[in-house]
């Protein structure tokens, strides 16, 4: 995974992602590889960009990553940071210019994450400074005292917004799962250098709607939800179920409380054991989602490829089973033969069942950045 990283992976996004003329990182390659120098540039797209060098940097203390990294710190500062009333906007135009200034919880918390990464990294006083500032403002404008938890989106001066939904499967969520669980791992990154008593409460807030709202008794997160926390629908997402039974854990270890941690062990392993009772493909690949009635999206996007590996090894390390790094294995030969375009080293975006790579969808874009499988490279290496 180590020479994946180093030799496919990141020189990827090294040499064909970044802006020269424009300035930043192309905000879209395609699925042919063809640059789109005049797409629109996400935050989120930026700001795992610059999380991802940010640790990469810290792991092997080579400058050509902390060169990436400061590249997306100024970018993120100089185009997407909100001078006038905080946070970060949705989406810029080719040029840098605000297209889209709506705040959204998910998009503030990978600010957050990102600039925590960059601070360990750099010890950037500024960028400490500013996951602090966004911190507070998704306090003090998106928490719900009276059920807790956070709103979803916001207009540029923080007032509550009806267009909110990441996407059309998130109309009418008032509150979702995918935005709390990047809060929590957002939360738990900036505790790690920052801690403030007020943070460290309400990271145990989160945790704490997780285990009692978000997460069932069998071992699976609900996905939406109204005010009052009602679930909205009866969808299981195979990736994020398998993504969250590490990030809930290594939340837990951030805080640093054994009760939280024993806790958060034990729900880990029972998630994992629910995906794979029905999550995997013969060929070892993640499927994407199913409902009360069985499997309803058999395609193997990336990004569950990427955490189903961290989730697994983490279960194989909370309990020495051999049956968890047996499937990390399976899932880990499966990207290597299916899911790396051996032509640049970047992940196709989607395998489809019949084992045909997703041509139409982009390598690199809004919602695919080097974040999910650098992040599980790193994690692999680290663990073991």
């Amino acid at each position: 995974m180590q020479a994946h990283l180093l030799n496919q992976l990141l020189p990827f996004w090294m040499t064909r992602t970044v802006d020269e003329k424009y300035g930043g990182f192309i905000g879209e390659i395609d699925g042919r590889d063809r640059p789109h120098e005049k797409s629109n540039k996400a935050i989120i797209l930026n700001a795992r960009i610059l999380w991802t060098f940010s640790s990469v940097f810290e792991q092997f203390h080579d400058t050509k990553y902390f060169d990436l990294a400061y590249r997306a710190f100024t970018y993120v500062m100089d185009h997407f940071y909100d001078r006038e009333f905080g946070g970060v906007y949705w989406m810029l135009d080719y040029l840098g210019n605000p297209v889209n200034t709506k705040k959204q919880i998910y998009a503030e918390a990978f600010a957050i994450y990102g600039l925590s990464a960059y601070y360990r990294a750099s010890k950037d006083k500024l960028a400490l400074k500013k996951a602090v500032d966004i911190f507070g403002l998704i306090e003090k404008h998106a928490y719900d005292p009276e059920y807790g938890g956070y709103f979803e989106g916001f207009d540029r001066e923080w007032n509550v917004s009806d267009v909110s939904p990441l996407s059309s499967k998130e109309a009418g969520a008032v509150k979702t799962m995918n935005t709390h669980l990047h809060v929590l791992e957002a939360y738990a990154a900036l505790y790690r250098i920052w801690k403030d008593p007020g943070l460290k409460k309400q990271l145990r807030n989160l945790m704490e709607i997780f285990f009692r709202k978000i997460l069932t008794h069998g071992g699976r997160f609900q996905l939406f939800f109204d005010w009052e926390w009602h679930s909205k629908s009866d969808i299981i997402s195979f990736g994020h179920d398998i993504e969250g039974s590490w990030l809930l854990q290594e939340a837990a270890e951030a805080l640093g409380e054994e009760d939280m941690i024993e806790k958060a062990k034990g729900n880990s392993v029972k998630m994992v054991e629910a995906v794979m009772e029905n999550g995997f493909a013969g060929d070892g690949g993640l499927m994407n989602e199913a409902d009360s009635g069985g499997i309803i999206d058999a395609d193997k996007d990336w990004w569950p490829q990427a955490e189903a590996i961290v989730g697994l090894v983490n279960a194989w390390q909370n309990t020495s089973d051999p049956k968890f790094m047996g499937k990390a294995e399976e899932v880990w030969r499966f990207v290597r033969t299916k899911m790396i375009d051996p032509a640049d080293g970047e992940w196709w975006s989607k395998i489809y069942p019949d084992g045909r790579p997703d041509l139409q969808s982009y390598k690199a874009g809004p919602w695919k950045a080097p974040y999910h499988n650098s992040r599980s490279c790193l994690e692999i290496i680290r663990r073991l």
